[in-house]
Formats: structure tokens, C-alpha cells, sequence
């Protein structure tokens, strides 16, 4: 009953008809000259009284525009911009009639006036350049407080998800800039989540380019997308940040805090955090991070996270860490770049684990159980510094010096027996590992550009080295016997001494010389690269005599050195126009890899030639409509260790072994995609397409005994393909001033051939899956935001092999989020998850229901947020799950976070101009 009142309540809220009129302006954009139609012009409407925006939209491809929107006035000012032409305005009655038709607008080009009066040209809602989307920040409603995340979510064609990844009208953002500048690395929620909107003026979307791409006006990536965050000039000097900290049931803690001194080009950033509740990356606990990685039957709460590729350690389990950084950006001299980051990061991570697992043979299957215990330890030193020097306008230097130093330690203790169908023991194992890491890590990439004559041309070289020294120690003390005819034991007490010594470098040149000035191409460019590793592992067995661990054991030792050298001419056409970009690519690469082992006599070296290839096509069918495909040709070359002959036998249940005469696996990949979001109807459709298919891929090639012991090496397979498309469509409908509908529905489908060995045996599989999805989302300004969604997933797998039964699953997730913002300094949070997994055994929870919950109230002048939080309000968060594939079906318990409840004090700070202040562009008195 309930239920029912709740859903009432939400659709009468929905469909509640205000006394907001409907209104419809049509028109068509023309140039006053010659009168051709203007395409990807802004049209506003807004409020005579404070300039508040209505609606807004892009013309079309013939200039044409249809304004239907709702208001409560009886006039309205109409507002055009367009780049390049003089604003128009001019003042709408609608009083007489509410569809009015404007006809033929004329646009003078070049000039800044308006009438007799020069004027400044107002910031349009959203403008459309030849290759950047701008939106003007100020003329889109958020909630008070807002953050750059709020604000990218009222974007058109913008979609953020619950981990904090952008995409644009179906295109991932890979990199967000601040004032064109880096923003602590590459984690994108550290600036969405933590910059304000009150202080940006400007969001700006373009395809992702390297600073070296950028200066020779090259094509860029058009797989992803850039967010260049712009700082109002009035507010891009002073202090701002925020820091928090709580404390809950079950010895719960969170803190973190977060400082910027910002002077125009000149940036300082430091943060520092830390956790014990699973929380990655660096957070002030938001609600959508509490949940972890959610799957059936549990959280997998997943403590491991990553900072500009710096990884802070994790693993499941509980994980408590900690984090510290700075970055300084600064132009020295007119027009040169540095950037200097430093990250420490630690965590301490603890684990217990249950396995069951049957496995299935094609004559027979098998039983084995397991348990372990893992604590591990963390610490890393990060320095990042990054330098751009212009020479002058035609020469830029890009230097990238990168220094890491870790540290670790990790203690595991592990049994596990196997039995056979007659409940009989095969094998058993205990083990018990303690180990020790330090790590040194050296990367730079120098660059130099220079830019020649007028059409486009440029020379490039490059290096790039990566320099790598890891010790290690690690104590083995481990029992293994082996039931058959006879009872094998392996006891070993072992210290092995680790030395992992790497040196890389690759050089590279490119020449792009101008067949049609601006417009096309040719690209020659070639590549050499050389990779030195020498692994060693020397073992020493425990001597009862002497106490100490001094008797070598050969067997298990390793001294190689191995060589990876590869070289790479290429040759491409490039032609590019405001419609249409094309390129055709060919290259060769000769590689070799060597292996020498200075213990025994293993050696061996192998050539590797191939032909690689690369295509690439995309069109503009309009301003809101486009085209992408690609192709190309890899080839990809087996491991050394997949190579070597060398036998492994350091896991006794294992043995290892390479194959010498494996093949380089071919690889094709096609890909294709559409883009489209029409401005007027607020409506949006992406679809994308991703094939590849290789031949000689490599894979796993097992043999198991009666004892259930493995012998494994390595084969090539023909016949593996992966394909993968996915389709969406996204509607924003403006009921009123108010109130806002927003959905999006969509289908992924995945289908993939593997093949693989099974005792031997090779076998493909089948895999055909689909995975709609519906999202809702209803917005009432300032008072509370609702949104549903729901996850149905089918899978098909089938087999050839007739040991393994072919098996359908289903799955079903919905998912409630809301956030209430009445009264006005409360905000209430929710987040719940139903998931149904109708699949799994008796004795296993099907159903499952998460909901995490927040209430916040702001105190001290919106500064300082008072917030309780419940972490699986409902105790559901069980550790318990089942993993089926072709060969196995395996059941899971381990240990995951638990329900807690926490209370957290935060407060910010802004010097940043004025706090608060509106942006408005009077253009009509009342």
C-alpha cells in the first residue's frame, strides 16, 4: 500500500499541470548578404524581468528553428548568436498568440552592434564552433552548491555514471583540463567532484589531442572526448577547498581535504584523505562512491584505485588508505608550460577467502576446496613533472620526466585438497608465503615539433625510455602431496631472491608533407624500439645443518636475459575538410626476441615480420550529425615466457613449459559508429560497432592427470572473433521552468567465439549476450530529483564439446536514486539497488536489496555540511557468490564491508571572487 502511495505521489508530481503556457517560435536564419541559411546558430528565449533562461536552441542544416517551450509571461525576449555575425534580439508578445512565426532572420556578418549601439556579445547557452561545443555555465539551472559533476549532468548530451566517467553524445571523455591546463593527473572526479560551479564560466568539449597534435592542428582522436574546464577571470585568483572527516559504528572513519591557491596561470593544489571503508580514489565520501563495484549477492568491495596510472593498492576484502599529493602549474615566460606533481599513497589490506569449485574434464570431473588468508602493505612515491617550451610560434619541446618509488610487503597462508567424484583425496596443498618489494621506476618522453611553411607540415622526433629496477624477497614454506599409486610429498622451505632489471627506449621521427595545403597529406614515420629485461630469481632450500637458507636450488632458479627489438616504417595519406576526415595507412614491422638463461642452456631467438594496416573515415552529415569508422591489421608477437622452453616447476600442482614454434597472432578490428543530437527536439541516438577476429591467437594448453595435477604450455587457435554494439536514444522534455523529464534507453549486445583446450581437448564456446537498459530522470528545481533505472542482462553460451552443457542466464538490477532538497539547507540521499540473480543453487540468496542513504543539513552560510550516512541500511551485503563458466562452477565467500553508519563534518572555503554572484546580460528594460 505503501508502495503504492509512493508512485502516486511521484506521477502526479510528473504530470501536475501548472498554469505555465505553451508557447511555439519558428524561424529560419539567413545571411543578410546573400541570404544563405546559417547553420548551428544559438536561439534563446528568455524572461523579460531577470533574463532567466526558458528554452533555447541550434538551428538546423537550412537554418531553420522551432522554440517550443512553456512560461508564465506574457512576454518574452527573443536572443540569436551566431560566431562571426552581429547578436540579434528582439522583444516576443504573447499575449495575442502563442505561435508566433518570425519568417526570414537576417544576421549582418562581422559586425558587433546592435541598432545604433555597440554591445558586447552575450555568452549563448551553447555555441558551436568548427571543432569545440561550448556551454555557458550560467544559463543552466543546479542545485545550490553544485559541483562541476551536478553541472555536467543538466548538460545536453552529457551523461555521467555512478564512478564518475563522462561521456558526450556517446563518446567517453578521457581527459579534463582546467584553464587548458592538467588538473592532478587523469582522474576526471577530483576536478568534477571538487571544483565548484560558482567559479566556472565555461565547459568546452573537443576531441582529445596530445599538446604536440594540438600545436600542428592535427586531427586528434575522435574516439574520445576533452573537457576543458574554464575559470571565470574575475574568480581565477584566491584560495578555495574543502576538508571533511567522520567517524562511525564498527571503527568506520573517513578524512580528506583538499586546498587550491589559484593566480591565473600560476596553480598550487594539495590533498590528502584516508579511509577504512573501501572508498577509491580520493573522495569526500559521496554517496554513489559508498556502493564499491555491486554484483549478485554482494559488494565487491574493491579497495584498489588509481591516480594518473599510480595504483593505491586494494584488492578485495577490507582495504584502509591513504593518500597525499601536490601540483603546481605555472607559465614561465610568455608562452612556456611546466607542471609538477608529487602522490604518496598507501593501503593496508586484509582478506579472508572461502573457494568450492567443480570442474569438468571431458572424462570426468573433479572437487577441490580452499582457504586463504592475505594481509598486504602499500607505500608509493610518485613525482610527475611535465615541461612545453616554445621556441617560438613554428617550435615546441615537450619534456615528460616521470619518477616512482614502491614499497610493499604481503603475508598469505592457503589450503586446498581436490577429490574426485568418489569423494576420494587426489592432492593437497598447504602454504604459507611472506614476501618483500622495492621498486624504482623511470619514464621520459622528450619531443620536439617543428612546424614549416604555410600548408601544414611539420617535422616530429621523439624518445621515450623506461628504466625499471624491482628487488624482491619472498619465504616459501609449503607442504604438497600427491595421492595415486604411490604418495608423492614436496615439502619446501624456501628463499628466493628477486632482481627484475628492465631498460626501454624508443625512437621515433615523423614527416607530414602537404599534397593540398591544409587539406591533404602525406605522413611518412618510422619507429625502433628496444627493450632489455634480465629476471633473475635465485632459490635457496632451508639447510637444517647450518640453520640458514644457503643450498641453491637450480631447478627452480632463473637468469634470463631477454631482448625485444622491434622497427616500424609507415606510410599514410591524410585528407581532411569541414566534412569529411580520411586516412590510409600501411607499415612493416620487423621484431625480434631473443632469450638467453645464464643457468642452463635455453636460448633461442625469433624473428617476427609482419604487415600492420590502418583506415580511418569520418563525416559530418551536418552540425548534429556524424560518422566514424576505422580499421586496421595488428600483429602481436607471444611472450618470451610463452616462448621459452624453460620448465617452471615452481608450483608443484602447476608445471609450466613454453612453446618455441608459436606463431604471432593476426588481429582484425573494424569499427563503426553514428552520433547524433538534435538541439531543437532535445533528443539524442549513438550507436557503435566494434568486430575483431583473429587467427593464431595464443592460449592455455593443459593436461591434467589422475591426481588432478597440470601440466601446461602454450598453442595457437584459429577462429576467435568479438563483437560487440551497442545503441542508445536520450529525450529531455521541459514540462515547465521547473520541472524537467529526462530518459534514456538502450541495448548492448556482445558476441564472442573462444577457443580453447580442455585436458587437451580444443573446444569452442559461444557467447551471444544483450543488455538493455532504461533510465529515468525527474527534476524539480530546488526541491527533489528522482531516478530510476533498470538492467535486465540475457547470456547464451553454447559449446562443442558435449561434456559441457550449453546455459542461459538472467539477471535483473533496478535501481532508485533519489535526493531531496526541501527544507532548504536539508539534503536527503538514496541510492538502492534490487538485484535478482534467479540462476544460482539452492541454498544461495536470490534476491538482494542495497540502499545506502545520506541526510545532510548546511550550516554556517551553506559553508559547513553536517551529514549522516548508512551503509546497507538493510544488512544485506552478504559474502557469499556462485562464478559459472564452460569448466567450472565455483562458489565464493570472502570478506567484504560491512553495515556501518557514519557521521561526517565538512566545510570549504572560497576566496574566488564573490560567492555566489550571478552572471547576467541585461539587454532589455522592463
Amino acid at each position: 500500500m505503501k508502495l503504492k502511495y509512493l508512485m502516486f505521489l511521484i506521477f502526479g508530481a510528473l504530470f501536475y499541470s501548472s498554469h505555465a503556457q505553451d508557447f511555439i517560435i519558428n524561424g529560419t536564419l539567413v545571411d543578410s548578404k546573400n541570404k544563405n541559411p546559417l547553420e548551428a546558430a544559438t536561439i534563446v528565449v528568455e524572461t523579460v524581468k531577470d533574463s532567466s533562461m526558458i528554452t533555447y536552441t541550434i538551428t538546423g542544416k537550412e537554418g531553420k528553428f522551432k522554440l517550443a517551450g512553456k512560461t508564465y509571461n506574457d512576454k518574452a525576449n527573443l536572443y540569436v548568436t551566431f560566431v562571426g555575425y552581429a547578436p540579434y534580439s528582439k522583444r516576443i508578445d504573447l499575449t495575442s498568440s502563442r505561435d508566433i512565426q518570425l519568417g526570414n532572420i537576417p544576421l549582418e556578418f562581422g559586425v558587433e552592434t546592435l541598432g545604433d549601439v555597440v554591445v558586447k556579445a552575450r555568452a549563448a547557452p551553447v555555441t558551436i564552433k568548427k571543432d569545440t561545443l561550448e556551454f555557458n555555465v550560467a544559463s543552466f539551472k543546479t542545485k545550490q552548491d553544485a559541483s562541476v559533476e551536478d553541472l555536467l549532468k543538466e548538460l545536453p548530451g552529457v551523461e555521467v555514471d555512478a564512478q564518475g566517467q563522462i561521456t558526450i553524445n556517446g563518446k567517453p571523455v578521457n581527459k579534463i583540463l582546467v584553464n587548458g591546463k592538467p588538473f592532478f593527473g587523469d582522474d576526471p572526479t577530483i576536478a568534477t567532484r571538487n571544483l565548484t560551479k560558482e567559479i566556472v564560466d565555461k565547459i568546452q568539449v573537443v576531441d582529445t589531442k596530445t599538446e604536440s597534435e594540438a600545436f600542428t592542428g592535427e586531427e586528434g582522436d575522435d574516439q574520445n572526448k576533452t573537457i576543458n574546464i574554464t575559470i571565470d577571470k574575475d574568480k581565477n585568483k584566491g584560495i578555495f577547498g574543502r576538508v571533511a572527516a567522520g567517524g562511525g559504528t564498527d571503527k568506520r572513519f573517513e578524512y580528506a581535504g583538499l586546498l587550491n591557491y589559484f593566480d591565473n596561470d600560476r596553480r598550487l593544489s594539495i590533498l590528502g584523505g584516508g579511509n577504512n571503508i573501501n572508498s577509491p580514489g580520493f573522495s569526500f565520501g559521496e554517496i554513489e562512491k559508498m556502493f564499491g563495484n555491486a554484483r549478485y549477492a554482494r559488494v565487491n568491495s574493491n579497495g584498489s584505485f588509481a591516480i594518473n596510472g599510480r595504483s593505491f593498492g586494494g584488492g578485495e576484502g577490507i582495504t584502509n588508505s591513504r593518500t597525499a599529493g601536490a601540483n603546481y602549474v605555472d607559465v614561465i615566460g610568455e608562452d612556456n608550460d611546466v607542471s609538477v606533481d608529487y602522490f604518496y599513497t598507501a593501503a593496508n589490506s586484509f582478506e579472508e577467502e572461502q573457494r568450492e569449485r567443480e570442474t569438468t574434464l571431458p572424462n570426468r570431473n573433479f572437487f577441490s576446496t580452499s582457504n586463504s588468508r592475505t594481509e598486504s602493505n602499500n607505500d608509493s612515491h610518485a613525482v610527475n613533472t611535465r615541461f612545453e617550451v616554445k621556441i617560438d610560434s613554428t617550435f615546441l619541446i615537450e619534456a615528460r620526466p616521470q619518477f616512482t618509488y614502491t614499497e610493499g610487503d604481503n603475508s598469505s597462508t592457503r589450503s586446498e585438497e581436490t577429490r574426485n567424484v568418489d569423494g576420494e583425496l587426489t592432492n593437497q596443498s598447504n602454504v604459507g608465503n611472506n614476501s618483500y618489494r622495492q621498486g624504482r621506476n623511470f619514464e621520459n618522453r622528450l619531443s620536439a615539433t617543428k612546424r614549416y611553411g604555410s600548408g601544414g607540415g611539420f617535422i616530429r622526433m621523439e624518445m621515450e625510455n623506461d628504466i625499471n629496477d624491482t628487488d624482491t624477497d619472498n619465504l616459501l614454506a609449503s607442504n604438497t602431496q600427491i595421492f595415486g599409486d604411490s604418495t608423492t610429498v614436496i615439502d619446501r622451505d624456501q628463499l628466493t631472491d628477486g632482481k627484475l632489471a628492465s631498460n626501454g627506449i624508443e625512437l621515433s621521427g615523423e614527416w607530414r608533407i602537404p599534397l593540398i595545403a591544409e587539406k591533404m597529406f602525406l605522413r611518412a614515420e618510422y619507429r625502433y624500439d628496444n627493450t632489455r629485461r634480465e629476471d633473475k630469481q635465485s632459490v635457496y632450500d632451508f639447510d637444517d645443518g647450518s640453520n640458514a637458507y644457503e643450498n641453491f636450488n637450480l631447478a627452480q632458479s632463473t637468469d634470463f636475459t631477454n631482448t625485444d627489438r622491434s622497427s616500424r616504417p609507415e606510410l599514410s595519406v591524410n585528407f581532411n575538410n569541414d566534412k569529411m576526415r580520411v586516412r590510409l595507412g600501411a607499415g612493416y614491422v620487423f621484431r625480434t626476441l631473443e632469450s638467453k638463461d645464464a643457468l642452463r642452456d635455453i636460448n633461442f631467438s625469433n624473428d617476427f615480420n609482419a604487415l600492420v594496416l590502418n583506415a580511418r573515415f569520418s563525416y559530418n552529415f551536418t552540425k548534429k550529425t556524424s560518422l566514424f569508422s576505422g580499421y586496421y591489421l595488428d600483429n602481436n608477437a607471444p611472450g618470451v615466457r610463452q616462448l621459452s622452453p624453460y620448465i617452471d616447476v615452481s608450483d608443484p600442482l602447476n608445471t609450466v613449459q613454453g612453446n618455441p614454434n608459436l606463431k604471432p597472432a593476426n588481429e582484425h578490428s573494424i569499427y563503426m559508429g553514428i552520433n547524433n543530437y538534435d538541439w531543437q527536439t532535445r533528443t539524442g541516438f549513438n550507436s557503435y560497432l566494434n568486430a575483431s577476429f583473429a587467427n593464431d591467437r595464443v592460449v592455455n594448453r593443459s593436461t591434467i592427470d589422475e591426481s588432478n595435477v597440470r601440466n601446461t604450455t602454450y598453442a595457437n587457435v584459429d577462429g576467435f572473433y568479438s563483437i560487440w554494439a551497442n545503441a542508445s536514444y536520450s529525450k529531455n522534455i521541459e514540462i515547465d521552468t521547473l520541472r524537467t523529464l529526462k530518459y534514456d534507453v538502450s541495448m548492448g549486445v556482445n558476441a564472442n567465439r573462444n577457443v580453447n583446450f580442455n585436458n587437451d581437448v580444443q573446444y569452442a564456446s559461444n557467447t551471444i549476450a544483450y543488455r538493455p537498459e532504461l533510465e529515468l530522470r525527474f527534476i524539480w528545481q530546488d526541491l527533489f530529483e528522482i531516478r530510476p533505472s533498470y538492467n535486465p542482462a540475457f547470456s547464451k553460451n553454447t559449446f562443442n564439446l558435449d561434456v559441457f552443457e550449453d546455459r542461459n542466464f538472467v539477471t535483473h538490477e533496478v535501481r532508485l536514486r533519489t535526493t531531496t532538497y526541501y527544507p532548504k539547507k536539508l539534503q536527503w540521499e538514496n541510492d538502492i539497488r534490487f538485484i535478482n540473480n534467479p540462476n544460482v543453487a539452492a541454498g544461495f540468496q536470490k534476491n538482494s536489496v542495497f540502499w545506502n542513504s545520506s541526510l545532510g543539513y548546511s550550516i554556517l552560510d551553506d559553508s559547513a555540511t553536517i551529514t549522516l550516512k548508512a551503509y546497507d541500511l538493510l544488512n544485506q551485503n552478504t559474502n557469499a557468490q556462485r562464478v559459472a563458466t564452460e569448466d567450472y562452477i565455483q562458489d565464493v565467500q570472502s570478506t567484504v564491508l560491512q553495515q556501518y553508519f557514519m557521521l561526517s563534518f565538512s566545510y570549504k572555503f572560497n576566496t574566488l571572487g564573490k560567492k555566489g554572484e550571478v552572471r547576467q546580460n541585461n539587454w532589455f528594460d522592463d
